[in-house]
């Protein structure tokens, strides 16, 4: 790497020099006005829970640099300290030689024309490595137990078993070997053993949100930098196994990845008034009536969240179509002669019970199991609720 090569090492001294040393002490050498931006970047990495060795905060550094098109003013700033620029060697190095430094600061300038949208959110793993794992946001209610069983790892928590019809288990999202990286906005990096139940009894009664990296990579096998961690996993516990997919899902198809959800991809089929009554009896003669009316089906991404469920247009921008609370649903089921089709009754007037009806819903999955999975989750939807609303 060129802000590595040829970098002069100390004699003496155990601290082994890297480019990041220099760049963290540019705002006591530099005051020129530039230096501003740059100071608050170099601030917000040392202040980085995520990144615990100098590689982790120069990899980390130089993501913000790139993103907030400051690579070449930093180049900038290490030629105005002659001091810092005598860290690099003139014959072995690309910094410290006059011939090849002025080419190079040219194309930053270059690469600062250049617009950059990397996450730095996704930092866990630059101590490792610059290969960023798969990082998804798990939502979820407050609830009793979540069923997670943890096992901390050097500074990591792995989930390493889901607790049979808990909450996490029934939310098909996190999967056995992930690690969990972030709740509610607080850093697990370096977690000490117990520090997530610590964490949970903080924020409890509230709404929950796990950033959680994904023990599988982008092409479906191991991310790399997790099998040192995986093999001591599999040494201590020997019948340890990753999960490779969720127990009710044989496969994702006609499935929409979206801010780290999985969506259903259906067919609204439309809605009809059922009438004052909004019991399952009535979804038997619902769903013929809104079959009866032959609308054009429309495309939609369905998503079951944890307090209600999201129905967008798949075209277009998205467009929320309805949201409904699990409070607002009276019912949810589908006929046996339809095994593709199910519907749910939602309060027609909400504002007003006491002079409202119900409205039946219609959609189409694109198989028997998909429609039994989203009418089961949003049954258990029903009973994760019911005590905390």
């Amino acid at each position: 790497m060129i802000l590595r090569k040829g970098i002069k090492q100390p004699v003496l001294g155990f601290k082994r020099r890297d480019y990041w040393h220099w760049i963290e002490q540019l705002p006591h050498q530099v005051t020129h006005r530039s230096m501003t931006r740059l100071s608050i970047m170099i601030e917000k990495t040392n202040s980085c829970e995520k990144v615990l060795r100098v590689q982790g905060r120069g990899r980390y550094f130089l993501r913000q640099a790139l993103n907030g098109k400051l690579l070449a003013v930093t180049i900038q700033q290490l030629v105005r300290s002659p001091r810092l620029l005598e860290w690099y060697d003139p014959v072995t190095s690309i910094l410290g030689n006059e011939d090849f430094l002025e080419p190079f600061l040219s194309m930053m300038l270059v690469v600062t024309e250049m617009s950059f949208s990397l996450d730095e959110q996704n930092s866990s793993f630059l101590d490792e490595s610059w290969q960023l794992p798969v990082c998804l946001t798990y939502e979820t209610v407050p609830c009793r137990e979540l069923g997670m069983v943890l096992r901390y790892l050097d500074g990591r928590i792995f989930i390493i078993d889901l607790l049979p019809q808990s909450q996490a288990e029934v939310d098909e999202v996190v999967l056995v070997g992930d690690v969990i990286d972030e709740i509610n906005g607080f850093s697990l990096r370096n977690a000490c053993n117990g520090q997530a139940g610590t964490v949970l009894q903080k924020l409890k009664g509230k709404p929950l949100s796990f950033q959680i990296i994904r023990w599988k990579w982008h092409d479906g096998g191991l991310y790399k930098p997790l099998l040192p961690y995986l093999k001591v996993i599999q040494e201590q516990i020997p019948n340890f196994q990753l999960q490779h997919k969720h127990g009710h899902k044989e496969e994702n198809v006609g499935r929409i990845l979206q801010g780290g959800r999985l969506l259903y991809n259906l067919r609204y089929l439309g809605q009809v008034n059922v009438g004052k009554h909004g019991g399952k009896e009535v979804l038997d003669h619902g769903i013929p009536m809104v079959l009866d009316k032959h609308l054009p089906p429309q495309e939609v991404l369905f998503d079951v969240k944890e307090t209600e469920v999201l129905v967008q247009q798949k075209i277009s921008s998205k467009q929320v179509l309805f949201h409904y609370s699990y409070t607002d649903i009276s019912c949810v089921g589908r006929r046996l002669d339809s095994n593709n089709l199910f519907a749910f009754c939602i309060v027609a007037s909400p504002e007003t019970p006491e002079h409202s009806s119900f409205d039946c819903l219609v959609f189409q999955s694109n198989s028997e199991e998909e429609s039994e999975e989203i009418v089961r989750r949003i049954a258990v939807g029903f009973k994760h609720t019911e005590w905390f609303v």
